[in-house]
């Protein structure tokens, strides 16, 4: 099944899996958005990659997203400086040999943090991972949604429904949609060559969301409550599936 999409997308993957695990062990407190932004930019472009981000049809101002404690996604970097304790996550997409990849991780800065928002971290990625386990040609997209969703309401998280995971290749989201719920057998049914994006969101409190009329990116918990994201793309396989997104 080797071809020059499923070959670009697993060196970039690489890259980003890589870059992502480097970034995890460089933030530090009092590190500004803005500081973080330009390692990464620096960093896709050492690598050999382009900065995904600067291609969209409406400009984002930064190479990454950095969604800080009360924001869920698309955070837009700013001067902000990291405090011991604070949740951030980190949204990356690359641009490398024609394809996107896409990934995202969040952690607690330093070495403090709130037992409950280590918790929510520990449990979104376990949700992305169950929806992960899922994935092989025949299966259909509410199955993974299915998972995601189990473990996330177990965990008694918020579910973020309105934001969900995507295709992605060519273009940086493509079709099928994969939601972060869903009804066993039902939606899309996954192909062997496909790559998809399973990017479980999730919060402590409710999951309403607005988008700060500010910048126009960043996506914000209406409660104020902590949000958490994290994500993988993933290549689909006739008997099961290959993270691409992994470091080294």
């Amino acid at each position: 099944m080797e071809n020059k999409k499923i070959s670009a997308m697993r060196e970039g993957g690489k890259i980003l899996g890589n870059l992502l695990k480097d970034l995890k062990e460089y933030v530090k407190p009092g590190m500004t958005g803005l500081e973080v932004d330009a390692w990464v930019r620096n960093e896709i472009i050492k690598r050999g990659a382009e900065v995904a981000y600067d291609m969209l049809d409406d400009e984002f101002p930064g190479a990454i997203c950095i969604s800080v404690n009360d924001e869920l996604v698309h955070g837009a970097p700013t001067e902000y400086a990291f405090e011991e304790g604070d949740k951030v996550s980190f949204d990356l997409d690359i641009f490398y040999k024609g394809y996107f990849t896409d990934s995202a991780f969040t952690m607690i800065v330093g070495e403090k943090g709130s037992p409950a928002v280590k918790k929510m971290i520990s449990v979104t990625e376990s949700a992305m991972w169950e929806g992960i386990e899922k994935v092989k040609a025949g299966v259909h997209i509410g199955d993974i949604g299915y998972a995601v969703e189990k473990v996330l309401r177990a965990g008694n998280l918020g579910v973020i429904e309105n934001y969900v995971g995507h295709g992605i290749g060519k273009e940086m989201h493509e079709s099928p949609e994969v939601p972060n719920y869903g009804r066993k057998g039902h939606g899309y049914i996954l192909k062997a060559g496909d790559t998809i994006c399973i990017e479980p969101m999730s919060c402590l409190g409710k999951p309403k969301n607005y988008i700060d009329k500010d910048d126009h990116w960043t996506v914000k918990m209406k409660d104020g409550s902590i949000g958490c994201h994290c994500e993988h793309t993933v290549l689909v396989l006739e008997d099961g599936y290959e993270v691409l997104t992994l470091p080294n």
